[in-house]
């Protein structure tokens, strides 16, 4: 009697340890497209065809090499449960054979209907994190507040990335963050550079028959696939990844922050959605910007900006989820409850930076890691909107959302929600930062200078405002003590109606 091998669709990896640990010549593989699941949240179009062509693609693999796949497609399958009850009517099975999963509910759901199938349920260490769950759940043991950086200086010695044989940091810094915030007016100075066009991922006969299934099946998903897609196969995510390290690594580190209006991904990776779908190993997108590096074809700060986002923050909020689940998603330490505006799904609104970083992600499924940070995450903690929902709009927009990826990320970095748990400040920022990292404030309605009154950018208004509301919790932190004090030291007078235009503008998302 053979085995079932369950691969979820975010484990398309060649280093899957169930495949491993599996019989080619007994066991089955087992794909499912449920169409309950697609269906749960209002996904983008482009996130489930880039899903479902990746999960098709990766399983005709496996059929050439020889493995028996039982796949069950979008059009014929309601739920997980009801496929492995079609699966069990074909195939002799009395165990589930899975890699760990990379959600919470996927785990909650192979331990239901391994029990409910009276089926034995084997777990294999995952690969496609370098740290194990149980190793940084003991880097967490006892400590009320957690700081990435200890942990990245720790990952990156046990591994031996850009560290020396005394454990000691290449260039004598664990952290070039310093040298790798060029401005805007900085980026002007340089000469304007930019990279060359990204070029768009081959279509094939899967890639078109699940965007037909999709539009069919799914009609209320968000936006449209029809024009972007990101890669769906490890050949397309490689040459991805090659295209980031020869032509736009060399600039990644100084204009990682950088926000254009109409050159949105900038020098970025662009290689977060088959990464996190498992076509593409961290260590092997490690090693190929430290080999550029080596050879002197990217400077080290940038090599290391691009290292600190892989193995230091990936691997980080990854730690935090399994660390803090399933409490975390829950999360709400500063009682943030409006609703989520209609515009962060239409893109009508007159703030021109949020119209443009909206509008980059309907069309495309993308945004780079500040403008989900300053622009969308700064005005959601600043509006005071519920996390749950940013949450949910979050994992629906991405392609490379995931319950793991979004909960530490918005939740606890965005919209600290977690009390600080994760970051040890809110980024909060007025409009002078985002006017400062990009051209966004160039023609818009409001102007990052005003700070009250007509014209007055929303930022500024809804920074103090956040301040004022939450004035005592963040009096006694170190990092934030600076703006509520500078906020006190403000004529009562300015502070009356500074609340009074926030609360104005807070109550028009309401009413639009």
């Amino acid at each position: 009697m053979g085995r079932t091998v369950w691969i979820f669709g975010d484990q398309l990896t060649r280093l899957h340890t169930g495949l491993a640990a599996a019989d080619k010549n007994q066991d089955v593989v087992f794909f499912a497209e449920p169409l309950a699941t697609a269906r749960e949240r209002k996904y983008h179009k482009i996130k489930l065809v880039m899903l479902y062509s990746a999960m098709r693609h990766f399983a005709e693999d496996l059929q050439k090499t020889g493995w028996s796949v039982d796949y069950h497609l979008l059009a014929e399958t309601e739920t997980y449960a009801a496929a492995l009850e079609k699966h069990l009517s074909r195939f002799a099975s009395n165990e589930i054979l899975a890699m760990e999963p990379n959600s919470w509910s996927e785990s909650d759901l192979l331990r239901s209907l391994a029990k409910h199938f009276s089926l034995r349920l084997t777990t294999t260490p995952t690969w496609q994190f370098l740290v194990p769950r149980a190793e940084f759940a003991q880097f967490a043991c006892g400590k009320k507040r957690l700081l990435m950086e200890h942990h990245y200086h720790a990952t990156r010695v046990k591994f031996g990335i850009l560290v020396d044989d005394a454990g000691r940091p290449e260039g004598g810094a664990w952290n070039f963050d310093s040298s790798n915030r060029k401005t805007l007016s900085d980026w002007k100075k340089d000469g304007s550079p930019l990279p060359p066009p990204s070029d768009r991922s081959p279509e094939d006969a899967i890639v078109r028959a699940v965007r037909s299934e999709v539009a069919r099946h799914v009609p209320k998903a968000f936006g449209t696939a029809e024009k972007i897609l990101p890669p769906v196969t490890r050949s397309q995510a490689l040459k991805e990844l090659d295209r980031f390290v020869k032509e736009r690594l060399v600039h990644f580190g100084n204009y990682q922050d950088l926000m254009l209006a109409d050159e949105a991904k900038m020098f970025h990776s662009l290689i977060s959605a088959p990464l996190n779908l498992g076509l593409l190993d961290p260590l092997e997108c490690v090693e190929a910007a430290v080999v550029a590096y080596e050879k002197g074809q990217a400077p080290l700060e940038a090599v290391e900006g691009f290292v600190r986002q892989i193995i230091g923050w990936r691997e980080f909020v990854n730690g935090i989820y399994w660390l803090k689940m399933p409490a975390y998603v829950e999360s709400n330490t500063l009682s943030a409850t409006r609703d989520l505006p209609d515009f962060f799904y239409t893109g009508n609104t007159d703030m021109n930076c949020l119209r443009h970083v909206l509008a980059e992600v309907h069309t495309t499924g993308y945004n780079h890691h500040i403008q989900r940070l300053m622009v969308l995450g700064n005005f959601l903690l600043l509006a005071g909107i519920s996390p749950q929902q940013a949450y949910a709009w979050f994992l629906e927009m991405y392609v490379d959302a995931y319950d793991w990826v979004m909960a530490a990320n918005v939740l606890g970095m965005a919209l600290h929600a977690d009390g600080g748990f994760m970051a040890t400040k809110p980024y909060a920022a007025s409009g002078t930062y985002i006017s400062k990292m990009g051209n966004y404030c160039s023609g818009c309605t409001y102007d990052p200078k005003i700070k009250v009154g007509a014209g007055a950018c929303p930022y500024n208004l809804l920074y103090w405002d956040f301040f004022d509301r939450h004035a005592k919790r963040f009096a006694a932190n170190p990092r934030t003590s600076m703006a509520v004090n500078a906020w006190r030291k403000r004529p009562s007078s300015d502070r009356d109606r500074i609340r009074h235009e926030a609360q104005a503008f807070l109550i028009s998302l309401e009413e639009a």
